[in-house]
């Protein structure tokens, strides 16, 4: 066996050709990308089911919407059906034991929440097999003899409380109202009939499970209220006996938790959890012994992040590795040794599955987002193109470049020069800043509704995405260097970022722009006040303004304790102000745009408001501008809102930062969107 794969081998299944007519790419493609979501493979290996799904093309006329997928069941490079019926998306893909059978969840006409439907995989009509006594079902698994279906629901509708609503007696206690999930067991006489759910008592709120390979235990995800919060600071993971429904353990990781497997003989279970309570992220992993519930670290204070895991057919446990901006597949033996790595090239692996001696993986790359391949001694094969028409896009140069901010410390980014390369004095700078900042830019797909990736590159811009300090994929040392010093050293490095591109010949320092959304709009923020001179635009998404009332109303308070500001906001008051933009006002000279979701609950749309005004009153002469999306949260979901969203973000970058006149007229409030007719 072949135990490192070249980058060229890798590199050789993703290559696409240029075509002689290339074009940019716009936010209208922005809009249509679609890619591969939840992957399941066959018992026998022999089939992969997965989702390819995006947001209605309401460019062509489709009616706005959220995520849509459709069902494919392939076997091979290019060789795969649909299963479905056109326009019924579906969610949490499984396979029978027997492999006869892909099961999902699904509303149907005539439910009244969402079910487990399943279809045959040698063909026939799909069929409804269970459902959850007044409630959806979030997610489900078979037993392992296929006898039955294991699910976990949303708790039971509360007929008088909505009874009361539809008096007008619809008022909301905060933080008192949600109720605890319930699990369920369906006992399948055949694939045709279900029969009632049985209920299964589990401890707390649940926020996921997984059945063992013999069905005596169930690994379950659980945390004391729903609170986001707690899915933070205290959800941890009990193993439970599915025939007396006693606790057996629970496995007391200190910090974050993330994804669970169990493997095959049911004796271990890996987690990629946090190191210690203040650890910024689940990126290290771990190996549970189910039967004490003790764990080991298998990377503590490596320079990676581990992003998923999936045991294998022979017992060993391959792992999505993340070094930096780049990816890995690594394989451990069942003592937790390193057996082999999987070297991917120009791909970043996200996710990985395996059955039946077939591994599949999810991964992007500079030119393409999430497609499924297969992974083999031989390399990664790739199965899927979901948008073919990306080989008529003229793509920027994309790389990754490193460089020492002001205090030695080296620090990574991801920059796409503009189509066409850069001219001389330098091209116009957006930096596209990520949240968290527990969290990475990887040498991916970088285009999205909030990120101007290839959009802005066909315009002409370069646009860099910083791995500043607080970023994961570097180590835990790395992540916690901004614990306790808001702003600096993480937005330094921004600043030191843009420095070097200029020094480099890269960027023209008089334009450049930044952008972001939650952290990456606190980042802008900053930017567009405190760093004012630096930046010629900003474009603030869902971000934070004033770190003193962001604590009072946010859903995650402990979280941004423990991991983030290490202080509450009144053992200094003052120094939490200061690290606020709205304390440097006085010093915004920078045009922003600012948009926020109207239901925001992370970072509330107060946050917004308050810049706006504090702008709009001690800058009057600063261009500013303040977008709200209705039904939206910490991010759009809506196709509408998406498209909305990077439409205004060029627009505001093509008056102020292409042209670096800060006096720029401010642009029209509604810009143009190529709608097409309702179909």
């Amino acid at each position: 066996m072949n135990k490192m794969l070249t980058g060229a081998v890798a590199l050789s299944a993703v290559m696409i050709a240029t075509p002689a007519l290339a074009r940019p790419m716009t936010p209208e493609d922005v809009a249509r990308i679609q890619s591969v979501g939840a992957v399941a493979v066959s018992p026998d290996g022999k089939r992969v089911a997965y989702q390819i799904g995006g947001r209605p093309d309401i460019i062509s006329g489709e009616d706005n919407g959220g995520y849509q997928s459709q069902l494919y069941i392939g076997t091979g490079p290019g060789q795969a059906a649909a299963y479905l019926p056109e326009g019924m998306s579906v969610s949490d893909i499984k396979f029978s034991p027997d492999g006869a059978w892909v099961s999902f969840l699904h509303k149907g006409g005539d439910d009244d929440e969402r079910s487990v439907y399943a279809v045959p995989v040698y063909g026939g009509a799909y069929k409804k097999l269970a459902e959850a006594p007044g409630a959806a079902v979030l997610s489900h698994a078979w037993s392992a003899d296929g006898t039955s279906i294991y699910m976990l629901a949303g708790a039971e509708a509360d007929k008088d409380r909505e009874a009361e609503a539809k008096k007008g007696f619809n008022a909301i206690v905060y933080e008192e109202e949600a109720k605890l999930r319930r699990m369920f067991r369906v006992r399948l006489g055949d694939v045709d009939a279900g029969t009632e759910a049985t209920a299964i008592t589990i401890p707390g709120y649940v926020t996921e499970f997984s059945v063992s390979p013999d069905s005596k235990f169930v690994v379950v995800g659980s945390q004391p209220t729903p609170q986001i919060d707690d899915t933070y600071t205290s959800k941890r993971f009990h193993i439970i006996d599915l025939a007396s429904g006693r606790v057996r353990n629970v496995v007391e990781t200190p910090g974050k938790v993330g994804d669970a497997e169990i493997s095959p003989d049911g004796r271990m279970m890996s987690l990629i959890a946090g190191v210690d309570m203040n650890d910024p992220a689940d990126t290290t992993l771990h190996l549970v012994d189910t039967a004490t519930g003790s764990f080991r670290a298998l990377n503590a204070g490596a320079p990676e992040a581990a992003v998923d895991a999936e045991w294998l057919a022979d017992g060993k446990l391959a792992a999505v590795i993340h070094k930096g901006a780049q990816s890995l597949v690594r394989v451990y033996n069942a003592d937790g040794s390193v057996d082999h790595e999987h070297d991917p090239g120009a791909l970043i692996v996200t996710s990985i599955q395996s059955d039946g001696g077939t591994v599949v993986v999810g991964a992007e790359a500079p030119q393409h987002p999430t497609e499924l391949f297969q992974l083999s001694p031989q390399g990664f094969t790739r199965w899927t193109n979901s948008n073919d028409w990306l080989k008529d896009i003229s793509f920027g140069k994309q790389r990754t470049v490193r460089f020492n901010a002001r205090d030695g410390q080296e620090v990574e980014m991801v920059l796409v020069e503009p189509v066409g390369g850069i001219p001389a004095g330098g091209a116009p700078l957006i930096l596209d800043v990520h949240g968290g900042p527990e969290a990475h830019d990887s040498n991916g797909f970088t285009t999205n509704y909030s990120g101007p990736g290839h959009v802005a590159a066909g315009k002409g811009y370069a646009v860099a995405q910083v791995n500043y300090r607080g970023s994961t994929g570097y180590g835990t040392a790395f992540s916690k260097q901004h614990q306790g010093r808001y702003t600096d050293p993480e937005f330094s490095d921004l600043v030191d970022a843009k420095n070097a591109l200029v020094e480099m010949g890269i960027a023209d320092g008089d334009r450049t722009g930044i952008t972001g959304g939650s952290y990456g709009g606190y980042a802008t923020a900053w930017g567009s006040t405190y760093y004012s001179d630096e930046f010629a635009a900003g474009v603030m998404f869902v971000g934070i303004s004033n770190q003193i009332s962001k604590f009072g109303t946010t859903d995650i308070p402990y979280e941004m304790y423990n991991v983030h500001s290490r202080a509450w906001p009144w053992d200094n008051w003052q120094k939490m102000l200061e690290v606020s933009p709205i304390y440097h006002v006085d010093k915004a000279e920078t045009p922003i745009l600012i948009m926020h979701g109207a239901e925001d609950t992370r970072v509330a749309p107060s946050q917004s408001y308050e810049l706006y005004r504090s702008i709009k009153v001690r800058k009057p002469d600063t261009p500013v501008r303040l977008v709200l999306y209705p039904g939206e949260g910490h991010g759009n979901s809506a196709a509408a809102a998406r498209y909305d969203y990077n439409v205004r973000m060029m627009e505001w970058f093509d008056t102020y930062l292409m042209t670096g006149d800060r006096d720029a007229p401010i642009p029209d409030p509604r810009p143009e969107l190529e709608l097409g007719e309702e179909e």
